[in-house]
């Protein structure tokens, strides 16, 4: 039997506390969003009396939003969804896999465990169908299809693991506008712009760079977070994945250099204003006031799509893609995060969420709310809820190439641990090679 979308004006949406009803947030027809595939979606799935289970990291504001989501799910083909939210998701998600209750599908921020899961057969395979699709209608598809892809037992060798929806940009540059016009400043277009804008702001008597890796025990992710997005600058993204895989050593001269272009930044006291010792001191969330103050004290900030939260409140601020070298033509790359969806107990519905999740719709109700990014061409990006998310969001389809955070993907000892201390200590060394090679023998200690 076919469902019809204009069957119901209000559904319900099932949450982990408890049965809870919730309207659609836009009234089918409304808004300009695609409704068209939404209607071809419902007429072809009916999953009366059926329920998916979803396992994911979302609480509070953010399961709501995804519940919002769901909602359509639901008006669509009949179907329950019952979502539970946890911060201790992975550890949850891994237990389950040994001792049982996997839900149908499992919200995954980390590749890694996406691929642990697989090796061990605890996920069910995507098709061939599903890649292609992807790699057709996904900006730099054939990215998410590699991250997404790995050695599944189930599948009896590799296979699509997952389904990539909603997403974080990382390579981005923070400013004022106002101060840039003053200035007569204008968006770079390249790397090698950036630089001769960064000393065009030497010459003016600001620092360009506000840089701050300070983070209580975390101290030295900022940096990490530099030295990945010039890799994926000054590499091929084969290179990139080898040495996450430490397939190549991390003090391999082409690491080494990505190293020490960060520190052509980050060492430059002429473009931070401070002593190698005062970046590693300032805080991270700090490091951007300069910008802000009058007059201004730095020009720009390289950081991932969060930061403004920590920006003075009223702040002027806009935001520019932090662009390739036009030298090493190495195409549009984007360093981000995101969520991946896995199958971990199969079912019709496991297998008709995902037919969902490629429709413009499941993109287009959060994105019209807040908080959500997407690489779906089929889009329309006028929904995004604000300027700031829409412009990011533009950076996505325009990227050639994706791949998560380095130290996300290595082994804790190295992402968050070795990786950090020892871009620390280069900056307060400048021993390149040296530190890189230190980070090389733990990783080595850890096999």
């Amino acid at each position: 039997m076919k469902r019809s979308l204009y069957a119901s004006a209000a559904v319900l949406a099932i949450t982990a506390a408890g049965a809870q009803a919730q309207d659609l947030v836009f009234a089918p027809g409304e808004g300009g969003f695609n409704w068209a595939s939404y209607e071809e979606f419902a007429a072809a799935h009916d999953l009366t009396g059926q329920t998916v289970t979803v396992s994911g990291p979302w609480l509070s504001g953010d399961r709501d939003l995804v519940n919002s989501v769901f909602a359509y799910f639901t008006a669509a083909t009949g179907a329950t969804v019952e979502y539970a939210g946890s911060d201790s998701f992975e550890a949850e998600l891994r237990r389950a896999a040994q001792t049982g209750g996997l839900p149908n599908i499992a919200v995954i921020p980390q590749p890694g465990l996406l691929a642990d899961l697989a090796r061990q057969g605890s996920i069910a395979p995507l098709s061939d169908a599903d890649a292609a699709w992807i790699a057709e209608n996904y900006a730099a598809g054939e990215s998410w299809v590699d991250l997404a892809t790995g050695e599944n037992a189930q599948a009896g060798g590799e296979a699509l693991n997952g389904f990539f929806y909603k997403v974080d940009v990382k390579s981005l540059v923070w400013y004022s506008p106002a101060v840039f016009e003053e200035l007569g400043f204008e968006i770079p277009e390249t790397m090698e712009d950036l630089i001769a804008l960064s000393d065009a702001a030497v010459a003016e008597g600001i620092a360009p760079w506000c840089i701050g890796v300070g983070s209580g025990d975390a101290t030295g992710w900022p940096a990490t977070d530099w030295v990945e997005d010039i890799m994926l600058r000054t590499q091929p993204l084969e290179v990139y994945d080898q040495w996450v895989a430490n397939d190549i050593p991390f003090n391999d001269e082409r690491i080494v250099n990505a190293i020490e272009v960060f520190g052509s930044f980050a060492r430059n006291e002429d473009y931070t204003g401070m002593s190698p010792a005062q970046v590693v001191a300032t805080d991270f969330r700090d490091s951007p006031d300069g910008v802000f103050s009058v007059p201004p004290t730095c020009l720009m900030h390289r950081q991932a799509s969060f930061i403004p939260t920590f920006f003075p409140e009223g702040a002027d601020f806009d935001f520019f893609y932090f662009p390739p070298f036009a030298a090493e033509d190495l195409g549009s790359p984007v360093l981000g995060a995101g969520t991946v969806w896995a199958i971990t107990e199969d079912s019709e519905a496991s297998r008709v969420m995902i037919e969902f999740l490629k429709t413009p719709i499941a993109h287009e109700i959060w994105m019209a709310q807040s908080g959500f990014l997407t690489p779906h061409t089929g889009v329309d990006t006028s929904l995004y809820g604000d300027d700031t998310l829409r412009g990011m969001g533009e950076i996505l389809l325009g990227a050639t190439s994706f791949r998560f955070d380095a130290s996300d993907l290595m082994p804790a000892e190295i992402g968050a641990g070795a990786f950090w201390t020892g871009m620390v200590e280069y900056l307060r060394t400048g021993d390149a090679a040296g530190e890189a090679g230190r980070i090389q023998e733990t990783w080595t200690a850890i096999r």
